[in-house]
């Protein structure tokens, strides 16, 4: 599809409403407030991606490319009968000549941690007779990027986490964090689209995911290479349907086929399609010879429930459900105690919990396993759309906002703050300039020419070309930079269940 028809239909008439004069629109695209409890700062990422496949593929392709009479009748059909006017298409017809977009784009580096109301990058027209096309592409352009941004930071909150308790419970097994969240959200998200760019959020904080497509998106947009370097990985692992299959009543026959089929590595069986506790405390023990013989890890997959019940336990007049998944696992497969005092499961054993997991079921997760004697690494925690889905746009207010025109000539800064509204809408003011003190980026808005020139904005794209390109491992060094100074001993532990 032509891009010029990926935006808000109020947008089609911005160009006439701007005063006559102006020839120059900057706009910068900030996440003004966090909805997320212990969140005050978001990762920056994605745009790459839009620049990579919107401002340049697709733009090429889809646009530029194609004959101009063509795309500019095809651009006026919709608009003349979506409006009901006869829609002046000379802009249109002038961009198209021009051969590129007259737009550069000041970013931060992507998988840069930014304050809450601190803009990520900024948008400007290059050639005064388009500065209508800055704000045209807000609605593209929002639509693409919120998501990767919130989900990378979600993916990171998951990590600190993890982190925090790992280093409490288990700091000799740090390196197993990065498989400790594992992304199972793609059947549950709005489109593939969606799906590979909140996966590429996930991939940024952990190696551990089943939506596959993210290999590809981040080799193509994010220069990784999947033949050097860890991308995602998974494991072999059932489905219910499998498990069904074997029928009820042959359910342990079907775990003896599953073991000799796999006898190496780690194999992730559900466990709960019909009777989770007769899997633990009977099928399991009957299998423990083969299990323990295995060149691999049998991982163990509940998968309904409330997830901190059915992994730590809870009170119950059952004893078996009382002590949970990773307790009856050790009653039966024991393992060590580690230097800080906590049991770690045998590692021929292990569980994975991937259904309705949150940030706080996560935090009581830990907590109650270390509450109880064992390590937070006996789990990995399946992330999947109950946490990557259930956000908008909203969860950290972002949003684009042009807060520099000129018109006839003349500077002038502008901004919105409506008295109707409790601050989060109140933008910027003018230009921008991002610097950083005390470790934290901070920005001054007001600026001059000269200042906003300078700064930790650096183009990364202008006149149709990427000018500066990061690699998945630049991402991942970068956001990782902004976890060293972390006091995980000071970080609040707040559950909402």
């Amino acid at each position: 599809m032509n891009p010029l028809l990926l935006t808000d239909g109020y947008k089609l008439g911005h160009k006439e409403q701007y005063p006559q004069g102006t020839t120059k629109v900057y706009s910068n695209w900030t996440p003004r407030k966090s909805r997320i409890k212990g969140i005050d700062s978001v990762v920056f990422f994605g745009l790459q991606y839009f620049i990579k496949e919107y401002l340049i593929t697709q733009f090429n392709d889809e646009f530029f490319s194609q004959p101009k009479a063509a795309v500019v009748a095809e651009y006026k059909k919709y608009v003349d009968n979506y409006l009901g006017v006869n829609y002046d298409i000379s802009h249109i017809e002038a961009l198209h000549d021009l051969g590129y977009l007259p737009i550069e784009i000041k970013a931060l580096p992507e998988g840069v941690e930014v304050p809450i109301r601190t803009p990520m990058f900024t948008i400007v027209n290059t050639l005064p007779e388009f500065f209508w096309i800055t704000n045209y592409l807000e609605t593209l352009l929002s639509n693409i990027i919120w998501q990767p941004c919130t989900s990378a930071t979600i993916a990171k909150q998951y990590k600190t986490i993890l982190t925090k308790f790992a280093l409490e419970t288990d700091k000799e097994n740090t390196d197993f964090i990065n498989w400790q969240g594992h992304d199972f959200s793609m059947r549950g998200m709005s489109g593939i689209e969606s799906s590979m760019l909140s996966g590429m959020g996930h991939a940024l904080s952990f190696t551990g995911s089943d939506t596959f497509p993210v290999l590809a998106s981040l080799e193509k947009y994010y220069k990784a290479d999947i033949t050097k370097e860890i991308v995602i990985g998974s494991v072999h692992a059932t489905e219910h349907s499998v498990m069904c299959a074997g029928s009820k009543e042959g359910e342990i026959e079907t775990f003896k086929h599953l073991l000799q089929t796999y006898p190496t590595g780690i194999l992730s069986i559900v466990s709960d399609t019909w009777d989770l506790w007769k899997v633990l405390t009977i099928y399991l023990p009957k299998l423990k010879e083969e299990i323990l013989n295995r060149d691999g890890k049998l991982v163990i997959r509940p998968d309904s429930g409330n997830p901190v019940d059915i992994i730590c336990g809870c009170e119950h007049d059952d004893p078996i459900i009382k002590k949970g998944v990773i307790e009856l696992l050790w009653d039966e497969f024991g393992g060590s105690i580690n230097s800080q005092g906590y049991k770690v499961l045998h590692p021929k054993i292990g569980a994975i919990y991937g259904d309705s997991i949150t940030i706080d079921r996560a935090v009581q997760i830990c907590e109650r396993l270390k509450s109880k004697g064992f390590a937070s690494t006996n789990v990995v925690l399946g992330i999947g759309s109950f946490t990557y889905q259930y956000n908008t746009r909203d969860t950290f207010g972002f949003a684009m906002k042009a807060t520099y025109v000129e018109i006839h000539g003349e500077g002038r800064a502008i901004f919105k703050d409506p008295i109707t509204d409790d601050g989060t809408k109140k933008s910027a003011k003018g230009l921008i300039q991002l610097f950083e003190k005390d470790g934290k980026i901070h920005f001054k808005d007001e600026c001059t020419l000269l200042e906003e020139k300078e700064g930790l904005l650096t183009p990364v794209f202008k006149n149709g070309d990427l000018l500066h390109e990061l690699s998945l491992q630049d991402i991942r060094t970068n956001i990782s930079k902004s976890t060293k100074d972390v006091n995980y001993e000071k970080i609040a532990v707040i559950t909402d269940i």
